[in-house]
């Protein structure tokens, strides 16, 4: 196959990868319109004291990450049984059923518009399996890119998936500004929640349009002993010399197709954890869930509130992209403790600008600093390890561990947010500042991670990278008797 072919394919099918990692954006970012409108009409009508409605309010908001919890769970399994493809298609379907039922959790129990916070139930519902499909999408996504892409440039195929996650929150802050500019608040409280989420319903059913039409990963074929087919994939994604090596490659660390958790060493476990639940502690979800909030909170009118969102967005973007052109020359450490140290910074200068009540451009500066940190590094280049650092024997069951963590932390940040922000103690003490201080000091604690424990693998290949763990695995004997033996 001709190099300019292969190149066109690997463009092609990472794209359609990434519209995953679009809705995994579009999914958790279109809930920040919907915040006021969603405590309107299903928490306030309850008329709870502060404390309960604030614990409500943040399971409400939050609920989709629980579900994100059990789709990364999963995904691990499902990419095994039905492949890296069936996964995305799953996630897909979630995707779509679930827009449509947040937006209209009503239907089939009652008149739409009427129920209130008798419909809570079923909206929590549909959101969890939105947050299934997110969890699904947020594992297998990367994980087809990074196992169809050539080493040289994985890290940047990778990356574009986080580009694309990012993507998603841009565009559904436009959508979200868009809708909420067709009306006033009680509008947007009555209707417009309503279409914020069921526009996610879009870029949903062409994902699964667009998956008919490619094919799985070649590790996955072989893992399942479809040598030919994986040959077959290869050979279109490369010429036919390097699509022979490559596949002696993967059957030679497939030897031993699954092996326990920890047979390369606990480390690579814990490291893998440890960067998903830094990702989430440096409070990028809370930042991004509660934009339009924390814009009011700074002073903002709904519609300017709404319009600083997508100049947050823009930043995401804009950086995101820097990433992608350098996360395969600076390599993947440089890139996570300067961002890091960038946001550390953002985030104690935030808190302290809410403390003192100065709310005006410098606090919106500070944000988009924090994102630009962000986007630089913990975004993208935290997937591209989790994509690449697990050796193939281990790599569904640690995968699946890591991103259930990030998940659960990815809960945890969001749900204590609301909470933080809520509390009339707190914000008399600090106006609104002290969440802020501790996501800077959690950035802070992020970089030191990665100086001390996060290894480098800038340019190797997928097997290559096992031999940073300095382990080998044994095969069991063969029908001979004799026993074959995986490199790491």
């Amino acid at each position: 196959m001709s190099t300019g072919s292969s190149k066109s394919l690997v463009a092609e099918l990472t794209f359609v990868a990434t519209l995953g990692g679009l809705l995994f954006g579009y999914d958790t970012a279109v809930i920040s319109g919907a915040v006021s409108s969603i405590d309107a009409y299903f928490i306030d009508p309850q008329g709870l004291a502060e404390s309960a409605r604030n614990n409500l309010s943040g399971w409400t908001i939050s609920s989709a990450l629980l579900g994100c919890v059990i789709g990364a769970l999963l995904a691990g399994w499902i990419s095994q049984r039905i492949g890296r493809k069936g996964g995305m298609i799953v996630a897909a379907v979630l995707f779509l059923v679930s827009s449509l039922g947040a937006a209209y959790p009503e239907f089939g129990f009652g008149p739409v518009g009427e129920m209130g916070p008798k419909a809570l139930y079923q909206f929590i519902t549909y959101r969890i399996l939105a947050g299934i499909g997110v969890g699904i999408a947020s594992m297998l996504s990367p994980l087809y890119i990074a196992e169809i892409a050539p080493a040289a440039i994985r890290g940047r195929l990778v990356s574009f998936n986080q580009l694309a996650i990012v993507g998603g929150m841009v565009v559904v802050y436009f959508v979200n500004y868009y809708i909420a500019s067709q009306g006033d608040d009680a509008w947007i409280n009555a209707v417009g929640w309503r279409y914020m989420l069921a526009s996610c319903a879009i870029p949903a059913l062409a994902f699964l349009v667009f998956l008919m039409f490619v094919p799985d990963t070649p590790r996955y074929l072989v893992l399942k002993g479809r040598d030919e087919e994986a040959f077959a994939v290869l050979n279109k994604l490369t010429d036919a010399e390097e699509a022979r090596t490559t596949l002696a490659d993967i059957k030679r660390t497939l030897i031993v197709k699954t092996a326990p958790l920890f047979s390369f060493g606990v480390a690579v476990v814990v490291i893998g954890i440890m960067l998903s639940v830094f990702q989430q502690f440096v409070g990028i979800n809370a930042v991004l869930y509660y934009a339009p909030l924390m814009f009011k909170n700074l002073g903002a009118s709904t519609n300017s509130a709404f319009l600083q969102t997508v100049v947050v967005g823009a930043a995401n973007a804009l950086f995101t992209l820097i990433a992608i052109v350098t996360v395969d020359k600076w390599g993947r450490k440089p890139l996570l403790v300067l961002g890091a140290l960038i946001m550390a910074v953002a985030m104690i200068a935030l808190g302290f600008l809410f403390d003192a009540k100065a709310v005006g451009f410098g606090a919106l500066i500070a944000v988009v600093l924090y994102i630009a940190g962000f986007a630089l590094s913990w975004g993208p280049v935290v997937w591209v390890l989790l994509s690449e650092m697990f050796p193939n024997s281990v790599k569904g069951k640690a995968l699946t561990i890591a991103v259930a963590a990030q998940w659960i932390a990815n809960l945890f940040v969001s749900w204590t947010f609301k909470v933080m922000d809520g509390n009339s103690a707190l914000n008399a003490m600090f106006n609104h500042g002290f969440a802020y201080w501790i996501y800077g000091v959690m950035s802070v604690l992020a970089a030191v991670f990665v100086i001390k424990y996060v290894p480098e693998t800038k340019g190797r290949s997928l097997e290559a990278i096992q031999d940073i763990w300095g382990r080998r695995v044994s095969a069991p004997l063969t029908a001979a008797g004799s026993k074959e033996v995986g490199s790491v």
